[in-house]
């Protein structure tokens, strides 16, 4: 099942919130928790097996300093419960680098790990997040139009947040197969899986993020594309 919280805020304690949103979803996913966090570009991103009370403590929340950070509780579908399948996943491509959270699965990861394998692209997981990621990180063309490159890639279900150019990416499946929900606390921007995060955090329901559709939150606001058409029910 997998959940996923995502907050901008460039005067706030980002690592701190994150970790309050994934208390909340911990019921989503026990398996690991992660943070990863974005300061002046610069990406960060602590993960491990276990429950995220047990990944976090006062120590390595203060190592995670930024103005963006993404979370992630992982409950394993596609790829075993190790390490290295931990979220946030950080990927270095040629073009940019990402981190990425991903609540979903999909179908067609033989098709796209042997195009990505292929083109050189190192791969080091068996979970289907990492082929999501490296195909926005090695995409030449402007982030956002990278992402929704990868969108119309993927099949199967996928509500993602992830970071990357120090902004805040959340996408979500043309099905909606998943949640995910926008929230804003004052001036700053939160994704999460679900409202009980935004909840915890003070953070005030704005809207679901539509299927099909791109949000991006950076120092201009929030900006939404329907990167994809909803298909007929």
């Amino acid at each position: 099942m997998c959940g996923v919280f995502g907050v901008y805020a460039a005067e706030r304690d980002v690592a701190r919130l994150t970790y309050f949103g994934l208390f909340a979803l911990q019921h989503r996913g026990q398996e690991s928790a992660g943070i990863a966090v974005s300061e002046q570009g610069r990406l960060t991103a602590l993960r491990d097996l276990g429950l995220v009370s047990q990944v976090f403590d006062e120590q390595k929340l203060g190592g995670l300093r930024g103005q963006v950070a993404i979370g992630h509780n992982r409950y394993s579908t596609t790829g075993s419960s190790q390490w290295a399948n931990a979220q946030p996943l950080v990927q270095h491509g040629r073009a940019r680098t990402v981190a990425l959270g991903h609540n979903g699965n999909l179908i067609n990861v033989g098709e796209l790990r042997d195009e990505l394998r292929e083109a050189g692209v190192p791969l080091g997981t068996t979970s289907d997040s990492e082929l999501i990621a490296a195909l926005i990180a090695n995409d030449p063309a402007p982030l956002e139009d990278a992402v929704a490159n990868a969108m119309r890639r993927l099949e199967g279900a996928y509500s993602i947040v992830a970071l990357s150019e120090g902004r805040l990416i959340g996408f979500r499946d043309p099905h909606g197969f998943r949640p995910l929900v926008i929230g804003r606390l004052h001036e700053d921007w939160v994704f999460a899986s679900e409202t009980c995060a935004l909840d915890l955090v003070g953070a005030e329901l704005v809207r679901e993020v539509a299927p099909g559709e791109l949000v991006v939150a950076d120092a201009d606001g929030l900006h939404a594309t329907q990167a994809l058409e909803q298909p007929e029910r």
